[in-house]
């Protein structure tokens, strides 16, 4: 299953209809022309909260959907100290996780360790595994994108910085410990709180 953010609201593609959540509207993958009408409506028709398209070639429906949108790619960190706490940014009023676009010719890993040096101020951090991708879209000058996002697991044993890199356009940073992370649901993204129950609350 690939499940791609519109801000707080999201599409799933599944290959067969997803019946573990409940979602405003099931379509059932037919054509391409129909397929970009509900990505253009689901745009425009903040009604729905979620929607799950689905076909039984999730290839070849994850192939279609990408094909509507200009790809981009980035990368970013979730920083775990030695005491336990993780590190989280504030952005435009949400929390967030340092990220950034892939520069050409470079690694994953490496936009990830940069990004969070360039957001943070943080120096010797170190990755310690891959974990889940994350999809979201935005519009920008009339063009719809979809931004793929690696993440990886990193590991700080320095000093726990909380002045904010104001000049990146983050307002507050804060360290959460694992039992804090269900408390921060209106304060995060969708994607984020995926994702810290995808790499944290799961383990």
């Amino acid at each position: 299953m690939y499940k791609v953010h519109f801000e707080n609201r999201f599409i799933m593609l599944s290959s067969e209809p997803d019946r573990l959540q409940k979602y405003g509207l099931f379509h059932k993958f037919n054509d391409t022309k129909e397929l970009y009408k509900i990505i253009s409506d689901f745009q425009s028709d903040k009604r729905y909260t979620a929607i799950n398209i689905y076909c039984p070639d999730i290839k070849h429906l994850w192939k279609m959907f990408r094909i509507y949108f200009t790809e981009v790619d980035a990368a970013g960190g979730l920083v775990r100290h030695t005491s336990g706490k993780y590190l989280f940014i504030e952005k435009k009023g949400k929390l967030d996780l340092p990220k950034g676009h892939i520069e050409p010719g470079e690694e994953p890993e490496t936009c990830a360790i940069r990004e969070v040096s360039e957001e943070t101020g943080l120096e010797g951090h170190t990755i310690i595994k891959p974990i889940c991708p994350s999809y979201h879209t935005y519009s920008w000058e009339g063009i719809s994108y979809l931004k793929r996002t690696d993440w990886f697991l990193m590991e700080y044993n320095g000093e726990m910085i909380t002045e904010p890199q104001t000049e990146e356009g983050i307002t507050k940073v804060k360290w959460l410990s694992p039992d804090e992370l269900n408390k921060i649901k209106g304060e995060a993204w969708l994607s984020l709180m995926d994702l810290i129950n995808c790499s944290v609350l799961r383990t």
